[in-house]
């Protein structure tokens, strides 16, 4: 059984900050103000600074000094630079993971499940949640802890949500997308890791 993860402080934080980008708490262009964050949640300003600083990293926010750290306004040329190094990262880690997957799709499975639920009510959020869980679990069984730091590096999941909420990228079925790696999985389709590069680049959103 894997041992649950415990989060550190800065690590909250930055959920906590991310979840409020998300959910449209925090728009493009709208400062983010480090002190008023390390009072509601009751902690120092340190984590805080900390947290804004790896999310500045991840290129979602951006500083300048005497005006504080703002929201960056997305555009779809930064999802664009995005989507063809997570595609390469995910073909590589396609090919590594059908070994360890293919002979117990469960995990796999449940988050294909969710997402026909998800696609039926139309629930955004979950389609985004269960997306991400998905991809992760293909990353994560490559067992190599190098792809799955440089690709949890990317803020998939922000991105993802963001690409959605702000630029209304927008599949036809998840569901259906990720049934067909499913099942090219279960398979040992030779071709998986073209296949699931091909998915991934799919998923990109459409130059305007």
């Amino acid at each position: 059984m894997t041992p649950p993860v415990v989060q550190s402080l800065r690590e909250q934080i930055r959920e906590h900050i991310v979840e409020g980008i998300v959910s449209g708490r925090w728009k493009p262009g709208e400062r983010i103000v480090e002190r008023r964050i390390a009072v509601e949640l009751e902690v120092s300003q340190t984590p805080v600074r900390e947290a804004l600083r790896e999310l500045e990293a991840l290129r979602l926010i951006e500083s300048a000094q005497n005006k504080g750290a703002r929201v960056r306004e997305l555009s779809p040329a930064d999802l664009e630079e995005i989507y063809p190094v997570r595609a390469g990262l995910e073909q590589i880690a396609a090919e590594l993971a059908v070994p360890v997957l293919a002979g117990d799709v469960t995990a796999l499975r449940s988050h294909v499940e969710a997402l026909y639920e998800a696609d039926r009510r139309g629930d955004g959020e979950a389609q985004v949640r269960h997306t991400v869980a998905f991809h992760r679990e293909l990353v994560r069984a490559a067992g190599n802890s190098v792809l799955l730091h440089t690709w949890e590096g990317l803020g998939i999941e922000v991105w993802t949500a963001l690409s959605i909420r702000w630029l209304g990228t927008v599949q036809q079925s998840y569901a259906e997308e990720h049934e067909a790696v499913l099942a090219a999985i279960e398979r040992r389709d030779p071709g998986i890791g073209p296949l699931v590069k091909e998915h991934v680049l799919g998923c990109a959103p459409a130059p305007r």
